[in-house]
């Protein structure tokens, strides 16, 4: 485009420069020949005027002259115009041609794209059919493997670098066929086991399936489980002896008393109970502090369950009690009634019948204030339950984190290795949080019981010092 741009200016500078350079010679030419001279003596006037009919002569040549550069300045313009409008026509047509070779090279660049866009996802879809294909290869050398773990001699898997084929799966179902037509016979070998006092004993051992046996000797008779290595010893349980003997005689009994064991290879140890002491132990410090909380927990629930039995007793005996000596007026033998009556119900009417000479307002601002004093006793150990039942779960947390803390101090210094390491602490992180949520649960359930219990007879209460004082009313206007 810069080559294009000089060649346009080229033709017309030159056109322009000539123009100019003919314009200043034609006014430097008029300009010399309109000057007026003067000569210096009469011999040159006259010489001057004997030659002017010359120089009129010459004028119009030179003005023809002129009009013939005029003329062929103008037939250079005319041509140079057309030389420009000549490239202008090709500059255009070129930039037309070159413009359609742009639309085509964007459209070839677009399909190119389009293709390479399509060829990624092309790659992309293989490369995940790879990684699928590879992850069922790996799960079907997984399946392999368990096969051989779980069927031991009967079957054996390819080579581990190996892709499996259908013949290994083939193999590893007739294998698994046979196992599971074995696993359901019951069968009889002679074989050694170890009695209930640790004694090696040889006998008789019935086989059901790979879950389960029998042993039968002289020495000992029962169930089997496993001692570790691929033997077996007697289980201690009830039962065992007689449908062993009862297998050995031909019975099929409906009951199987039996051990079902998945492995010999470890030895099973029976797990003896714990008593409460030794799961509170088991907690360490804490778990006996949240034991302490627990009993003085239910300490308090049967001392407040004392003071609210004695506080509601017999309500409506003694409203019914003294409810004739009011309506009569006679206020003295009402409170010489009540006084053979204990609880808070008692004070209360006591309190109410003392004052019934009161005005109405001032009345049953004395029975609340009697009320008041009565609810510090009826509320009595009620707050401290419902803390024991908020702060024993928060006790049980600690302990659990200071059992973490414990195992953790364990694996750092002695590693994973031996579970029984790490038992103390997890046994505190269990038990104490056990503990806990067994002291919290009751009494807070417990708690919100007797509460509302404490609400019910302040209730009844004042419902009894306000009947009591209706029928003194009442009583007071019969009469009048």
């Amino acid at each position: 485009m810069n080559t294009t741009s000089n060649q346009t200016m080229n033709p017309t500078m030159n056109l322009f420069r000539l123009a100019l350079a003919c314009l200043l010679l034609l006014g430097a030419s008029l300009a010399w020949a309109q000057e007026p001279t003067e000569p210096a003596n009469p011999d040159e006037a006259a010489t001057q005027a004997s030659a002017e009919p010359e120089v009129a002569t010459q004028a119009p040549s030179l003005e023809q002259a002129y009009q013939r550069e005029f003329a062929f300045l103008q037939t250079q313009k005319r041509e140079l115009q057309a030389r420009l409008e000549a490239f202008r026509t090709r500059s255009a047509n070129e930039q037309a041609r070159l413009n359609e070779d742009i639309q085509a090279l964007e459209a070839d660049l677009v399909a190119v794209r389009s293709q390479a866009e399509r060829l990624d996802g092309l790659v992309f879809d293989a490369q995940q059919a790879v990684e699928t294909a590879r992850s069922n290869v790996d799960v079907l050398a997984s399946t392999l493997l368990q096969a051989d773990i779980t069927l031991g001699d009967a079957y054996s898997p390819p080579a581990a670098d190996a892709t499996p084929s259908p013949d290994d799966f083939s193999g590893m179902f007739e294998a698994a066929f046979e196992s599971v037509d074995e696993a359901g016979a019951v069968r009889q070998t002679e074989g050694a086991f170890f009695a209930l006092d640790g004694a090696e004993v040889n006998g008789q051992i019935i086989h059901i399936g790979r879950v389960a046996a029998y042993g039968i000797s002289d020495a000992a008779t029962g169930a089997l489980a496993p001692a570790g290595g691929g033997q077996f010893k007697i289980w201690d349980a009830a039962g065992g002896q007689q449908s062993a003997q009862a297998l050995i005689d031909g019975e099929r009994p409906q009951t199987l008393s039996l051990f079902v064991f998945e492995s010999l290879a470890n030895d099973i140890e029976a797990n003896p109970g714990k008593s409460v002491l030794e799961i509170i132990q088991s907690g360490g410090m804490i778990g006996w502090i949240i034991t302490f909380l627990g009993l003085l927990g239910l300490g308090l629930v049967v001392a407040r369950i004392l003071f609210l039995r004695d506080a509601s007793a017999s309500t409506e005996a003694l409203v019914a009690a003294i409810a004739s000596q009011v309506s009569d007026g006679d206020r003295q033998g009402a409170i010489e009634t009540l006084k053979q009556f204990k609880g808070a119900t008692a004070r209360v009417l006591t309190t109410a019948i003392r004052n019934l000479d009161r005005e109405r307002e001032h009345l049953e601002d004395v029975i609340s204030e009697s009320l008041l004093n009565e609810s510090a006793t009826l509320n009595r150990f009620g707050a401290v339950i419902i803390v024991i039942a908020a702060v024993s779960p928060l006790l049980g947390l600690l302990g659990t984190v200071t059992g973490m803390i414990s195992t953790f101090d364990v694996i750092t210094e002695f590693g994973t290795g031996d579970p029984k390491l790490l038992s103390g602490g997890i046994s505190i992180a269990l038990v104490t949080t056990q503990l806990g949520l067994i002291v919290a649960i009751p009494l807070l359930l417990i708690g919100n019981v007797l509460s509302g219990w404490a609400e019910r007879i302040k209730d009844e209460m004042e419902k009894s010092a306000l009947h009591v004082v209706n029928r003194y009313v009442e009583g007071r206007l019969g009469r009048q």
